[in-house]
């Protein structure tokens, strides 16, 4: 039925995520090393090498970050949590989700608006980091697809699966 639906969606973008993660993380330790020999060893380096550098850490950020909404380890910045019953967190949970998924949706825009507008004024010579600021974007979507998900999905990820 549809839960299950939300529930294989929810596997399916934690193995992506897990996946892309991975592989950005595998590259910027790549990458860096690659710059390290070449400009200690070789005196040579490479300018577009540091702007792939720099956004491969936001993809491993994204990744990471929606990993652990998925797996419920993200970080808690709420006080009040440890004040109230245990009951009263369970009425909250969705609410509190729904409202972080809405958040990251409207950041989503924004981010969208904020390259689009740089895609039509970003000079020839910055093209790479400009396609490559797709990032900011896309891991808002996720982040919001994520809480949405974990709101309308009604049952929750084994931890060997989220994380």
């Amino acid at each position: 039925m549809i839960s299950d639906f939300f529930y294989r969606t929810r596997l399916t973008l934690i193995q992506l995520e897990k996946f892309l993660g991975a592989i950005s993380l595998i590259t910027l330790l790549g990458i860096a090393l690659l710059q390290v020999i070449l400009r200690n060893i070789f005196e040579l380096g490479f300018s577009d090498m540091d702007v792939v550098a720099r956004h491969l850490v936001l993809f491993v950020t994204f990744m990471g970050a929606a990993l652990a909404s998925e797996g419920n380890r993200h970080i808690k910045i709420d006080c009040i949590s440890s004040a109230i019953k245990q009951s009263y967190r369970d009425k909250l949970r969705r609410p509190l989700i729904s409202i972080s998924s809405l958040v990251c949706g409207i950041f989503f825009w924004y981010s969208l608006q904020f390259w689009l507008d740089e895609y039509q004024y970003a000079p020839d010579n910055e093209q790479l980091a400009l396609y490559m600021a797709l990032i900011l974007p896309a891991g808002f979507f996720v982040l919001s697809l994520h809480f949405f998900l974990i709101v309308v999905s009604p049952e929750s990820i084994p931890d060997e699966q989220a994380g």
